[in-house]
């Protein structure tokens, strides 16, 4: 299971990037996509991407998929959403945070699956 966080600059954004996930990526949900705070991700988006976050993120989605790790990297890596996503592995500590916290993060709303 892979955790994969969507930062975008507004909700339509981060909506479309959840479909493209899905669909074009055919990565697999586990759950329902989860909003989370923009201040909790400063730090899991600094240690994997090795840079400071943008400014103009004003939305963020953490959502959990089947597929393991290197599965998803390869998937999403052939698609072009239009949103920033990054795949937190198990290998960053802060795996362990967003997996306890996932459950108890508000569902995103206004995605709804074309997979049933």
């Amino acid at each position: 299971m892979a955790l994969i966080l969507v930062r975008a600059m507004n909700k339509k954004k981060a909506l479309n990037a959840l479909a493209d996930i899905e669909r074009h990526a055919q990565l697999n949900f586990v759950d329902k996509p989860r909003k989370i705070g923009l201040d909790k991700i400063v730090d899991v988006t600094r240690r994997v991407i090795k840079q400071n976050p943008r400014d103009d993120i004003k939305v963020a989605v953490l959502v959990k998929v089947q597929q393991d790790t290197t599965k998803s990297i390869m998937s999403i890596k052939k698609t072009h959403p239009p949103a920033h996503i990054i795949v937190v592995s198990e290998e960053y500590p802060e795996y362990k945070d967003l997996i306890g916290e996932y459950d108890s993060l508000k569902v995103f709303d206004g995605y709804y699956s074309s997979k049933k």
